[in-house]
């Protein structure tokens, strides 16, 4: 009797062990709201790519928990930035990126790096693209440039997102290179710059093609150019005789001026490895959707995707392209 327990006692034992081995721990996900903050104010496209993403995912059931979209836009996105940093290890906090990630620091100094993040995907990088006021008669970047050049210095305002940013450093790259002289102003985000130029409050932009599509589709605004080295690839009509392939690059007019912005996700430093694969494999699920791929169609985005070591060195050497751009730009933060 004692010896048939005994083995009987063994075989469980040994059963048990086996589904141990057989059954691993479960994966992490989030166990509350994940915060998926904007460092820019709302309507331009960091705040609408993180909106589509958020939808994407209630949508179609990606995550078990709901993602709540904030927006922290103070001082150039600093506010934004300096939350995520404030947040190490908290893996229910995500934050979209742009160029300010690099800008923001190097023109205020506000204590932040990148290197206070954990990078998790790019999802895209976004265009330029050079717009002006359906009523302006210029056609070509040739032509509004001699527009600018018989109105005279400081007399065409350039509107953009913010100052000492993306769109302030593309203006001063046309400056430079045109020979001309802008006075450029600053708003809180891409759908007021794209609102302002439509009620010709200024006299170009420099939006971003998903700021304001919807408004060259109404035909309210011309597209002159895109500051890129290749036309974009979309050749599905926007409005009734012209596609996103239809826009000429700026080089082809002489202007060879080219940037693209990030969009990617990061977390806060000091998060786990199964933590980041967590939303890396997320964010490649809402990537596969067709919501997500009419998306960037619709917004014409560079569909370049990066994860792990690779998209960390293409941070690290964008950081030092856009020191060098404020560098020349004269937009340093003193001491910087």
């Amino acid at each position: 009797m004692t010896k048939q327990i005994l083995s009987t006692g063994l075989l469980a034992a040994a059963v048990a062990t086996t589904f141990s081995f057989a059954a691993p721990a479960l994966a992490w996900e989030p166990t509350k709201n994940v915060e998926f903050i904007v460092p820019a104010g709302t309507g331009g496209g960091a705040d609408q790519m993180a909106r589509v993403i958020q939808s994407i995912i209630a949508k179609n059931n990606l995550m078990k928990q709901s993602m709540v979209v904030i927006n922290k836009g103070g001082g150039a996105g600093a506010e934004g930035f300096l939350d995520v940093k404030g947040s190490k290890g908290d893996p229910h906090k995500i934050v979209i990126t742009l160029s300010n990630l690099f800008t923001t620091p190097m023109a205020t100094g506000v204590p932040f790096s990148w290197k206070d993040l954990t990078p998790v995907r790019m999802m895209a990088l976004d265009q330029f693209v050079l717009w002006v006021n359906k009523e302006n008669p210029a056609k070509t970047p040739k032509e509004f440039l001699e527009q600018m050049k018989k109105a005279g210095p400081g007399k065409t305002k350039m509107g953009g997102t913010g100052s000492k940013q993306e769109d302030q450093i593309i203006t001063v790259a046309i400056e430079k290179q045109a020979g001309v002289k802008f006075t450029y102003i600053p708003y809180k985000g891409g759908g007021e710059v794209a609102t302002q130029l439509v009620g010709k409050h200024v006299d170009s932009t420099v939006n971003n093609p998903i700021e304001a599509v919807a408004q060259w589709r109404a035909g309210n605004l011309r597209p002159l150019c895109v500051f890129d080295d290749t036309r974009m690839p979309y050749k599905a009509k926007v409005t009734a005789d012209m596609s996103w392939a239809d826009i000429p690059t700026c080089k082809e007019s002489g202007l060879t001026t080219d940037y693209l912005m990030l969009r990617g996700i990061f977390m806060p430093g000091g998060v786990t490895a199964d933590q980041v694969k967590y939303y890396v494999d997320l964010m490649e699920k809402v990537r596969q959707t067709p919501e997500w791929k009419k998306f960037m169609e619709d917004g014409a985005f560079n569909q370049t995707a990066l994860t792990g070591k690779e998209y960390a060195d293409w941070v690290a050497s964008a950081e030092k392209l856009h020191y060098g751009l404020m560098k020349e730009a004269g937009f340093l933060a003193p001491g910087k």
